[in-house]
């Protein structure tokens, strides 16, 4: 049995009982009925999520993956692809937004080479990046498929492994991307999962104008012409019109739900590899926490489709897994509540008329 197929066989819905036991002690505390609102829900599942009504949360991890593009050569990004080998070097000297955003969350950073178009290796054998790397950037999918069958199971199969390991010590992770014109490959899945017309999902990525917004989106009417992903296997759409570190995302995710552990989704790429993932594997919804809410205007309906709320709304457009980062203090306040605050009871304070 392959590493996925055993790894899928490990997830289960959240603790009915766990999440009830939960409700039951936020309906008693020392405050107006579910006055913190989302915080009190998001506590429920941690409870549900973690089987605990304590959830360990402190050792928090930012894992963010990495991976070209070939549809790059479309011109559907204001960068060159020189760039994402140039900021896996930033994330490893410390110098950019997820180092700052995740030190202030008490997260560390790990980056994971899925396909980057350059040699890593000295990095890779520095321990500063895991190697993990299944191409030098996926193939042009405005051409054809981004990658082989073999290719999408093995990037979901490196991110299942990067799971694996990190669980011996890793509490909650949040998801994180670097790859330049990854935001086409993500539209694509989008629009295959969620049944959504690519005018309403594109969005400018890296800050396209009029003109350029226009021509990305006729390359991705030719991506999904060529291709015709099977929209009910999520293997095939990884293949056909995905992207290295999105496969390994979505693998990430599997992984961390079949060790019952939260993941923290990120920006408008995460949230592509989570569509991934529950195509793949449905129940890994239970295990999903929604970051925040991109500015790319697809964002909403990927999460509508994944069936989870965003806890912020911050108009972010920089993924990394800076979003995760973010909402990892809002994790850490809603097991706050869930263990500190006193019920009435507790506190000696009498209820409100009934």
């Amino acid at each position: 049995m392959s590493l996925l197929n055993r790894t899928i066989k490990e997830i289960f819905p959240q603790d009915s009982e766990l999440r009830d036991s939960a409700k039951e002690r936020l309906d008693q505390l020392a405050l107006p009925h579910w006055a913190l609102g989302d915080l009190m829900d998001l506590s429920i599942d941690l409870a549900g999520m973690t089987r605990s009504m304590h959830p360990a949360v402190t050792r928090k991890a930012i894992v963010t993956m990495a991976g070209d593009h070939g549809v790059v050569a479309e011109g559907v990004s204001k960068f060159p692809q020189e760039v994402t080998p140039q900021m896996v070097y930033n994330f490893v000297n410390g110098g950019a937004g997820i180092n700052a955003l995740a030190k202030q969350a008490g997260a560390e950073v790990i980056v994971v080479d899925m396909g980057v178009n350059a040699d890593l290796k000295e990095l890779a054998e520095q321990g500063k990046i895991i190697n993990k790397k299944v191409g030098l950037g996926t193939d042009n999918i405005a051409k054809g498929p981004a990658m082989s069958p073999a290719m999408a199971t093995r990037a979901v199969e490196s991110g299942i492994d990067v799971a694996n390991e990190l669980s011996k010590r890793i509490d909650i992770f949040g998801t994180g991307d670097m790859g330049i014109g990854n935001t086409t490959p993500s539209t694509a899945i989008a629009a295959v999962i969620t049944g959504k017309s690519l005018e309403e999902l594109t969005g400018r990525g890296t800050g396209l104008d009029d003109e350029q917004l226009a021509h990305k989106i006729k390359v991705l009417e030719t991506i999904l012409d060529r291709n015709k992903p099977d929209p009910k296997n999520g293997l095939d759409i990884l293949a056909k019109v995905g992207g290295f570190e999105i496969g390994g995302i979505a693998g990430l995710i599997i992984g961390a739900a079949a060790h019952k552990k939260p993941v923290v989704v990120d920006g408008f790429i995460s949230s592509a590899a989570a569509l991934i993932a529950i195509t793949i594997e449905p129940f890994v919804r239970d295990y999903i926490i929604c970051a925040h809410r991109s500015v790319e205007p697809g964002h909403r309906a990927m999460q509508e489709k994944l069936g989870c709320r965003p806890l912020l709304d911050l108009n972010l457009r920089l993924g990394e897994g800076t979003g995760a980062a973010l909402a990892m203090n809002l994790v850490e306040a809603a097991v706050a509540v869930l263990t500190e605050v006193a019920t009435f009871e507790e506190a000696a304070v009498a209820g409100a008329d009934k």
